[in-house]
């Protein structure tokens, strides 16, 4: 796995076409059916085997791997879109997980996986794993894919990232790299968090933190115990904790009102209401899909936990607009033997 053209890298992030409409995709994670049933409803067809739109490009957020249930299917049709020119696609942390676990670290670094195998992370990729048990070298061949994969885009008119868009770190990475994609050494490197590699995919495929008080963790529905919470990369003149805080799980209440201090009001970031708007995926909403602001969109919206795969018919607008989304809900069956049925209705 080695270093990509740099011509090819440029390409991934400016691939300007005036007379061209985007639609901007969630997180799939696995929901293949799903997300055929949105493409089709947004007047994608099936062409030679590849979902196309004669006017529009599909763009997916990312996290296309782990959880759901025909998680092979959906690489291969999202790749397969990505080869054609239909589609583009941002790296999500659950693909960058799937390098760093599939990668054993180099001599002398103290430990044999860039990514332990701890209980916790197998159980986030296991599902993946087991589906390409019987494909190891399709596995192999879309782990090489993933280095492929831009961790942003930037059009004329907006922009696209997994989790944050963070404009200093990209700047810098980009004139690190050449492009918007890393390399093997780049991911040997992120290993080390604190490391301008960590913090540039921590960031970027993650989103920003701050650490709770002293004493206080938040055990999140996953059962996952928590001493940072996730906070918003646009919150404008942000007092308190609640003003910031963008994660599915609550702030305990005698946390949320807590004023923040400088040091804390320095580590987060503002993205300026007068930038182009920004597209990302990864932070699990819920309800009616509509922009955050005028120029901010999640469109996660929990596809793979019987939620919504959601998606922005993006032109040329310059304010988001709720008339803009699509989706399709993703409904539990009352009674079935597989578990990892998924029921889709277009809406």
């Amino acid at each position: 796995m080695g270093q990509r053209n740099s011509s090819e890298l440029i390409m991934a992030v400016q691939h300007s076409s005036a007379s061209r409409g985007y639609d901007i995709i969630g997180d799939v994670h696995g929901c293949a059916h799903t997300l055929i049933r949105l493409l089709e409803q947004m007047g994608y067809r099936k062409i030679n085997g590849v979902y196309q739109h004669d006017r529009r490009q599909a763009i997916f957020l990312g996290d296309i791997v782990d959880r759901g249930p025909r998680i092979r299917e959906a690489l291969h049709l999202v790749r397969d879109m990505v080869e054609h020119g239909s589609a583009r696609i941002v790296m999500g942390n659950h693909e960058y997980n799937a390098l760093g676990y599939c990668t054993r670290a180099r001599s002398g670094s103290g430990k044999k996986w860039l990514r332990d195998h701890n209980p916790r992370h197998d159980r986030l990729i296991q599902e993946t794993l087991d589906q390409f048990e019987h494909y190891p070298q399709e596995w192999t061949d879309f782990l090489e894919w993933f280095y492929t994969l831009p961790l942003f885009i930037e059009e004329d008119h907006f922009r696209v990232v997994h989790a944050c868009w963070d404009d200093r770190l990209i700047r810098q990475f980009h004139q690190a790299q050449g492009g918007a994609c890393i390399d093997e050494d780049f991911l040997h490197a992120s290993s080390a968090i604190e490391s301008f590699a960590g913090q540039v995919m921590d960031t970027l495929l993650r989103g920003t933190d701050l650490r709770l008080p002293e004493g206080i963790s938040i055990t999140g529905k996953d059962g996952y115990v928590r001493e940072f919470f996730r906070t918003k990369f646009w919150a404008d003149k942000p007092r308190t904790y609640q003003d910031v805080v963008f994660q599915p799980d609550p702030l305990p209440a005698a946390v949320a009102d807590r004023e923040l201090v400088s040091a804390e009001l320095k580590q987060l970031i503002c993205y300026p209401q007068t930038d182009r708007p920004v597209f990302v995926g990864h932070y699990w909403m819920e309800g009616m899909p509509a922009p955050i602001r005028s120029n901010v969109a999640c469109l996660d919206y929990s596809a793979v936990k019987y939620g919504k795969l959601v998606a922005y018919r993006m032109d040329d607008e310059r304010e988001l607009s709720k008339d803009k989304f699509v989706y399709v809900e993703v409904e539990k069956p009352e009674q079935t033997d597989d578990p990892y049925t998924e029921d889709s209705v277009a809406r």
